[in-house]
C-alpha cells in the first residue's frame, strides 16, 4: 500500500509565488531581500492556516541561498524549528541563547523559527528579552502566533510584525480548482466554493476537507456530494424556502423545516442561513452590489433570478424577523416553535413588506340613515374605469349632491376597531388614543355658520373658569387646577389669554387643554373662544422670594412680627 501525503503537506508552497492571498507580505520579503533590509527579528500573525510557517520556511531557505547550492537544498542544519507550546520554560530559552552564540558552518544565517510563541511563560519571555533586541549578525528569529495579544508589547516592540489576514473564498476556490486539476479529480465549481467557504479563510483546513471529500465521493467531486458529506444545508433548501415564503405556502414551508429537521440540522443553523440568503437576494437587486455575493456563476445565476421575484421592502423585513430570531433562539424554551412562527409570519408577508390580513374598513352609508345622521359632503378622487373592485368586499357608494352643504349634526362615536380588543384604562397607549380621540373630535369638519356665538360677559367667564378648576380639583387632578390658577386669565373678545413663566407649564396646559375648551365652550355656548398661551420668563421672578421679602410680606399680615425680632434680638 503507497503512502499518502495530505495534500496541505504535498502541495505545500515552496516559494513565494505559490503561496495563497498573501501577496502583499510576500512581495515585501522579497523586496527585504533583495535589498538587503531584513530585520533580524520578526513575528508573523494571523489566524490558522494561512501560510505563517510556510513564508517562514521559505524565507530561512531564500536569505541562505546564493544560487550555487542544489535544487533539493534545504539548509536543514541551518533551520531551527522550535514549538514554544512544549518547550516555555526558562531553561529552554537559555539553551537556545546558548546555540544562537554559534556561527552556521553552511550559509549566511542562521534561521530560528519559534511558533506559537504566545506559549511561552513571562518569565521565558523576559529571558528571550536581551537576545532578541541584540541578536548576533548570523541570527535571525521568526516568531509565529494566532493570538497577537497575548504576547508582551516589550517583545512586539522589538519584532517587525506581519499581519496575515483570512483567505477569500475566491482564492481558496482558485487554488482547490488548481490542486483538483493535479490529482486528475472532476470538481464541479460550486462544490469547491462550498469548500472554501467552509474553510473560512484557512488554507489548511480548506485541503484536508477537500481530501475527505474526495475520499467520499472519488474523481468525480459534484455540489450534492459535498453537502451531503459536510452536513450543511444546500443553497438548494434556502431557494425552495424563500419560494415557499412568496406564494405564502405556509403548510409546505413547515413541512420543509420538519425534513430539514430530520436530516440533523439544528433550527438555529436554518433560520441564520436563511436571513444570509435574504441578504444575498438584496445584494443582487443592485448592479454595483452583485460583487459582494461570494457564489459560483451557476448559483449567481438563480440568485438573480430569485431576487426579481422578492421586493427590497420584501427582504428588509424578512431579515429583520429572521434575525430577530436568531436573537431569542438561545433563550426560547420552545427553539422549534419559535422558528415556525417566524417562518409563518415570514410567509404571511406580501411582495410591499405589509402584511396579508390587513384590512381596510369602508363604512356602508345605510349605517348613517339608521343612526338618523345626514351625509357628509366630502371629496373623493376619480378612479380610473378599468379599476376592479376588490373580490369579496361589497362597497356601498353614496352620492350627494354638488350643492349639498356641510350640517352640523351630533358626532357619532364609531369603533372602526374589533370589539374583542380591550385595552387597559392606565395604560400609556388608552390615554394616547384617547387624546387622539379627543384631537378628532375637535377637528370634524362642519361648517362655521352652525355653530352657536352667544355673546357672554367676563363675570359668566370667570364662573365658568372657576368652576372647571373646581371640577379638577373634585376629580383628584390637583396639578392641571394648581396650574390654571397660577394666573388670572385675561379676555379679550373671545380670545382666553394666559401668561407662565416657563415653556413647560406652557406644554402642560396645551396637551389638557381640550377638556378645557370644550368645556367653556358648551358652557358659554359660543365656540369663537380660543386660547392663547404665552411665555414670560420676567414673570418668574414674581415666583422667587428673598429672606427679606418673604419677612416684608409676613409683617404685612402681623405686624407684631417686628416686635418680637425687637425683644429677642433675632436676625433673618
Amino acid at each position: 500500500m503507497e503512502h499518502f501525503v495530505v495534500s496541505a503537506r504535498k502541495y505545500r508552497p515552496q516559494t513565494f509565488k505559490d503561496v495563497v492571498g498573501q501577496q502583499a507580505i510576500t512581495n515585501t520579503l522579497l523586496n527585504a531581500i533583495e535589498h538587503n533590509h531584513l530585520a533580524q527579528a520578526l513575528l508573523f500573525t494571523g489566524p490558522r492556516g494561512v501560510g505563517k510557517t510556510t513564508c517562514a520556511r521559505i524565507l530561512a531557505k531564500m536569505i541562505n541561498s546564493d544560487g550555487n547550492e542544489k535544487e533539493d537544498e534545504d539548509f536543514a542544519f541551518n533551520i531551527f524549528e522550535l514549538d514554544a507550546a512544549s518547550n516555555n520554560s526558562v531553561d529552554d530559552i537559555r539553551n537556545l541563547t546558548d546555540q544562537v552564540r554559534i556561527p552556521p558552518q553552511v550559509g549566511k544565517y542562521k534561521v530560528y523559527i519559534i511558533d506559537e510563541v504566545h506559549m511561552l511563560s513571562q518569565a521565558a519571555f523576559n529571558a528571550f528579552l536581551k537576545t532578541l533586541e541584540e541578536p548576533p549578525k548570523h541570527c535571525i528569529f521568526i516568531l509565529a502566533t494566532t493570538e497577537k495579544h497575548k504576547i508582551i508589547p516589550t517583545i512586539l516592540s522589538r519584532c517587525q510584525i506581519f499581519d496575515f489576514k483570512r483567505i477569500t473564498v475566491k482564492d481558496a476556490k482558485e487554488y482547490l480548482k488548481y490542486i483538483a486539476k493535479e490529482q486528475s479529480v472532476d470538481a464541479e465549481d460550486d462544490a469547491l466554493h462550498i469548500i472554501a467557504q467552509k474553510a473560512d479563510g484557512a488554507m489548511r483546513d480548506a485541503l484536508s476537507i477537500f481530501d475527505r471529500v474526495v475520499s467520499f465521493s472519488g474523481k468525480n467531486l459534484t455540489r450534492q456530494a459535498v453537502t451531503e458529506n459536510l452536513n450543511v444545508l444546500d443553497y438548494e433548501t434556502y431557494f425552495t424556502s424563500t419560494d415557499l415564503i412568496l406564494e405564502n405556502k405556509i403548510p409546505e414551508l413547515l413541512v420543509q423545516f420538519n425534513d430539514t429537521l430530520s436530516k440533523g440540522f439544528d433550527g438555529h443553523h436554518y433560520i441564520a442561513g436563511l436571513a444570509s440568503h435574504f441578504r444575498d437576494l438584496m445584494v443582487c437587486q443592485n448592479e454595483q452590489t452583485i460583487e459582494l455575493l461570494e457564489v459560483g456563476d451557476e448559483t449567481k445565476t438563480k440568485y438573480q433570478e430569485q431576487a426579481k421575484k422578492a421586493s427590497y421592502n420584501f427582504l428588509l423585513k424578512g431579515i429583520e424577523l429572521a434575525n430577530d430570531c436568531d436573537l431569542k433562539y438561545k433563550s426560547s424554551k420552545n427553539q422549534r416553535l419559535l422558528v415556525e412562527l417566524t417562518l409563518m409570519q415570514l410567509a404571511s408577508i406580501t411582495f410591499d413588506g405589509e402584511k396579508k390580513n390587513s384590512k381596510h374598513y369602508i363604512i356602508p352609508a345605510s349605517y348613517f340613515r339608521a343612526k338618523g345622521i345626514k351625509p357628509i359632503a366630502v371629496s373623493i378622487p376619480k378612479k380610473d374605469k378599468t379599476d376592479t373592485k376588490p373580490i369579496g368586499e361589497q362597497v356601498t357608494e353614496t352620492k350627494v349632491p354638488s350643492d349639498a352643504t356641510l350640517v352640523h349634526e351630533p358626532t357619532p362615536v364609531i369603533d372602526l376597531k374589533n370589539d374583542t380588543h380591550r385595552t387597559s384604562g392606565l395604560s400609556l397607549k388608552s390615554i394616547k388614543a384617547k387624546k387622539e380621540h379627543q384631537i378628532r373630535q375637535m377637528e370634524v369638519v362642519i361648517d362655521p355658520n352652525d355653530l352657536p356665538k352667544e355673546e357672554f360677559t367676563e363675570a359668566q367667564f370667570m364662573k365658568a373658569w372657576r368652576a372647571y378648576i373646581k371640577s379638577l380639583n373634585v376629580n383628584g387632578e390637583k396639578i392641571m387646577a394648581s396650574i390654571l390658577e397660577m394666573d388670572t386669565p385675561k379676555l379679550q373678545g373671545t380670545s382666553i389669554g394666559l401668561e407662565f413663566p416657563n415653556e413647560t407649564l406652557k406644554i402642560e396646559l396645551e396637551r389638557a387643554q381640550f377638556p378645557l375648551m370644550e368645556y367653556l365652550r358648551k358652557t358659554l355656548k359660543n365656540f369663537d373662544i380660543s386660547l392663547n398661551i404665552i411665555v414670560n420668563e420676567e414673570a418668574a421672578k414674581q415666583y422667587v422670594f428673598t429672606p427679606i421679602e418673604k419677612y416684608q410680606k409676613l409683617k404685612e399680615k402681623n405686624p407684631n412680627i417686628e416686635l418680637l425680632k425687637k425683644t429677642f434680638g433675632l436676625d433673618i
